[in-house]
């Protein structure tokens, strides 16, 4: 029994003795472990917060906060569940929402909410339209949210931000491996126009600030057994910002028929079923509060999201691989082409994207 665990777990207000506290998953930003208690209490998921990428932890916690009790009111008001349709922040002893440790890691706790049902994939277009309804209510829950929310990613998604990084890589070349690539470097360049003239419409209001998850992969979406949307879950990267950017990276991620770092990049592609499908979920919740320039520029979100994610495995592979784990010299690389492909296969099915959401609202 991990007996460092379970005394950081004794930080925490829980209710009930615990029996063990074990791993949970293989997280690639914080680790995660649940808390099981004696027969009839509670369970809990505890996280140790990774200071590193988020900071500071404490205003994470409190943005994280702010929007699972502003859900909570909104559930309870339609007759639902607040403890089952929202994530629970269980307190520290003294109050906070995290708890310091002598190694000066933050430490968080939730409810775990039990009789569930995660998917690490959306396979048929059934799950993808669950997944769009899944992103879509959350931010329509979240839509009416006034309180400012603290910008613990500096930076992201901001393209501008991006180029700034891209050019002073590229004028640094610290490893030599500019020279390798002036073709991929001529993918990023012939895009920059078209990508700032989206992002200035951000920037200038005509595309509208409102609260984001930004994680939206289908595994961070919690379904009850008869297969409905229970919530949102893994808010640690909730942000102010645009929510094309949710349904931009939904995209990126539901509709790749291969693998992020696909060798084979024939295996790489957009599959429009899946597209249509997840598009009509999300629409089902969301174009109540969407504007028409959002609606606009719904399906372009896909096609900024991907580039932005070819730039950035590009320009680590040029910087010496500083930033992503890397598997081999030529993994960042091999990222960097296969995201290029999926991002050609959205340019090349864009006009029927387009349409696709023009059917739906």
């Amino acid at each position: 029994m991990n007996t460092k665990l379970i005394s950081i777990a004794q930080n925490f207000q829980l209710e009930g003795e615990i029996k063990e506290v074990t791993n949970l998953g293989e997280g690639f930003i914080n680790d995660t472990f649940i808390i099981k208690t004696v027969a009839g209490r509670p369970n809990y998921i505890l996280q140790r917060k990774n200071k590193r990428i988020f900071s500071p932890i404490p205003a994470m916690m409190d943005n994280i906060q702010k929007v699972c009790l502003h859900i909570k009111k909104k559930v309870e008001k339609a007759g639902g569940n607040p403890m089952r349709e929202a994530m629970t922040i269980i307190p520290a002893l003294d109050g906070k929402l995290y708890f310091l440790d002598e190694e000066d890691e933050y430490w968080a706790v939730c409810l775990f909410i039990d009789d569930t049902i995660a998917y690490n994939a959306a396979e048929t277009p059934e799950l993808a339209t669950a997944g769009g309804k899944g992103i879509g209510k959350f931010q329509s829950l979240v839509a009416d949210l006034k309180e400012p929310l603290v910008n613990i990613l500096p930076g992201f998604h901001d393209i501008r931000y991006r180029f700034k990084q891209w050019d002073a890589v590229l004028a640094k070349d610290p490893v030599g491996r500019k020279a390798e690539v002036p073709e991929e470097i001529s993918w990023i360049e012939s895009r920059r126009d078209e990508m700032l003239d989206f992002y200035q419409l951000v920037e200038n209001g005509t595309i509208p600030t409102r609260i984001s998850h930004n994680d939206t992969k289908i595994n961070n979406i919690l379904f009850d057994k008869q297969g409905e949307v229970l919530c949102v879950i893994d808010l640690d990267t909730v942000l102010s910002s645009t929510v094309l950017n949710d349904f931009g990276d939904a995209i990126r991620f539901y509709t790749n028929t291969g693998l992020e770092d696909d060798l084979n990049l024939d295996n790489v592609s957009m599959d429009m079923k899946i597209f249509e499908a997840f598009t009509k979920g999300y629409l089902e919740e969301a174009k109540s509060f969407l504007t028409e320039k959002e609606l606009e520029y719904l399906a372009f979100s896909a096609k900024y999201i991907t580039y932005e994610q070819v730039l950035r495995f590009l320009m680590d592979y040029i910087d010496g691989d500083n930033y992503y784990k890397t598997k081999s010299k030529e993994h960042n690389l091999v990222r960097t082409r296969a995201q290029y492909k999926l991002l050609t296969s959205i340019e090349e099915q864009f006009e029927q994207m387009n349409r696709t959401v023009k059917k739906f609202c």
